[in-house]
C-alpha cells in the first residue's frame, strides 16, 4: 500500500463549506431560472460572470494578494459540483477559468501575476484555454502552431480548436511550437486577447454544455511582448499538463455535479409517478437503479475530495485526480442515461431536465484529458513506464 492510498480521510472545514454554499446559492437563484431557455439557445451568458466575481467565485484559487480568495481545491471541488448540479457549462466555465488562474499564481512571473490575477479574480475578466489542433489532442506533443521570436517580441501563428471560453476570454493561456520537434519544442504564453490577429474563426456546437463558450481561434502574426512567455521557453507542454492535472479536479467535480442532479431528478420523479398502482419508486426495477446512482455519487465526491485534499497538502495527486475524473465522469454519463430511462418518455423530451444532463455528461469523458488518457496516467502510475 503506498503512502497516497493510505490518505483517505478527511471532513471539510467551515470555510470550504461555506464556499460551497455562496456557489449553490448562486446558481439556484442566477442560473436556475433561466437555464433550460439558455440551453436552448446556446446562450453564454455573460453578465453572469461579474456576479460570480462579486462573489469571489471566479478567484477561488487566486492569492489574496492578487485580489482573490485563496480558497483551498477541496473548497474548489465543492463550488464546481454546485455549480455544475445546477448547469455544467458555467461549472465547466468556471473551473477552466481557475486552472488558467491557478497556473499564474503558481507559474508566472511577478509581473504577470500584476498583469493578470487581480483582473481574472475581481476585474471580470474571463481567462481561456489553447491547446488542441486538428492533428493535435491527446497527442499534444504535436502541435503545429508556431512562435518566433523577433526581436523583444513573439510572433504567433496557427490554428487552436475547442478553446474553452475563448470567444469571450480577455487573456488566452495557448501552447505554441518554439523549438524543434516533440515536447521540450512547445512553449507556453499567456496571450492578451485584443491583439490584433487574433480571429475567432468559429463557435463549435456541441451535444452538450450550451451555455459554455468554445471557438476556434486563428493566430495570424500575432505580435505579443517577450514577456507573455509563461515559464521558461521549451516548458510549455509541461506547464499545460500540470494546469491540466488540476483541471481535472475540476472536471471530475463537474462530473459529480451532473451525478447529484441526476439523482435527485431521478428521486423527485420516481415519488411522484404512478404506475401499477404505486409509485415507480416502489418497484425494484427503479429503486436499485436509484441505490446505484445513489453509490456512485458518494463514491465520486469521495474520490474528488480525496485528489482536492492531496493537493492541498502538497502530496502527489496526479494518479489519485485521474481516478477521480476517469470513475466520475462514467458514473454521470451511465447515470444519466439511467436518469432518463427512469422518467421514461418524459425523460426524452425537454420538459424534464434529465436530456440535458445526458448530453452534457458525455464531454466529461472526453475533454481535460479522456477517459483513455486517465487509464494510461492511472497504470503508469502503478507499473511505470516502458517507453
Amino acid at each position: 500500500m503506498t503512502e497516497t492510498t493510505r490518505f483517505v480521510g478527511f471532513e471539510p472545514t467551515d470555510e470550504q463549506r461555506q464556499i460551497g454554499d455562496a456557489a449553490r446559492e448562486i446558481a439556484e437563484r442566477e442560473i436556475a431560472p433561466h437555464i433550460a431557455a439558455w440551453d436552448k439557445a446556446h446562450t453564454f451568458p455573460r453578465a453572469l460572470y461579474a456576479k460570480l466575481t462579486e462573489a469571489g467565485l471566479m478567484g477561488m484559487l487566486v492569492p489574496e494578494s492578487n485580489g482573490g480568495i485563496e480558497a483551498d481545491y477541496v473548497a474548489y471541488a465543492l463550488a464546481i459540483e454546485e455549480l455544475a448540479r445546477v448547469d455544467a457549462g458555467t461549472a465547466v466555465t468556471v473551473s477552466v477559468h481557475s486552472m488558467i488562474c491557478n497556473a499564474i499564481a503558481r507559474l508566472g512571473s511577478n509581473e504577470q501575476k500584476q498583469q493578470w490575477l487581480e483582473l481574472l479574480a475581481a476585474g471580470d475578466v474571463i481567462a481561456g484555454f489553447g491547446l488542441t489542433e486538428s492533428d493535435a489532442g491527446s497527442d499534444a506533443a504535436a502541435i503545429r502552431a508556431t512562435a518566433r521570436r523577433d526581436g523583444d517580441d513573439w510572433i504567433l501563428n496557427g490554428r487552436k480548436q475547442w478553446c474553452t471560453n475563448g470567444g469571450y476570454s480577455g487573456v488566452v493561456m495557448a501552447m505554441f511550437r518554439s523549438g524543434g520537434p516533440g515536447a521540450k519544442g512547445i512553449s507556453a504564453f499567456l496571450v492578451d486577447s485584443s491583439l490584433p490577429g487574433i480571429v475567432v474563426e468559429r463557435t463549435t456546437e456541441k451535444l452538450g454544455i450550451h451555455t459554455s463558450n468554445t471557438v476556434d481561434l486563428a493566430f495570424d502574426d500575432v505580435r505579443c511582448p517577450a514577456s507573455a512567455l509563461l515559464g521558461n521557453e521549451g516548458t510549455g507542454l509541461t506547464q499545460a499538463l500540470t494546469a491540466l492535472t488540476s483541471g481535472r479536479i475540476g472536471i471530475a467535480a463537474q462530473a459529480t455535479g451532473i451525478l447529484s442532479a441526476c439523482l435527485d431528478a431521478s428521486i423527485a420523479f420516481a415519488r411522484e409517478r404512478v404506475a401499477f398502482g404505486k409509485p415507480i419508486a416502489a418497484h425494484e426495477g427503479i429503486s436499485f437503479k436509484i441505490a446505484r446512482m445513489a453509490t456512485d455519487l458518494d463514491a465520486a465526491r469521495l474520490l474528488v475530495y480525496r485528489a482536492a485534499a492531496l493537493a492541498d497538502a502538497g502530496r502527489p495527486f496526479v494518479v489519485e485526480a485521474s481516478k477521480a475524473k476517469l470513475f466520475a465522469s462514467t458514473a454521470a454519463r451511465v447515470h444519466a442515461s439511467e436518469a432518463v430511462q427512469i422518467h421514461g418518455g418524459y425523460g426524452y423530451t425537454t420538459e424534464f431536465p434529465v436530456e440535458r444532463y445526458y448530453r452534457d455528461a458525455k464531454i466529461t469523458e472526453i475533454y481535460e484529458g479522456t477517459s483513455e488518457i486517465q487509464q494510461l496516467v492511472i497504470a503508469r502510475g502503478m507499473l511505470g513506464r516502458f517507453d
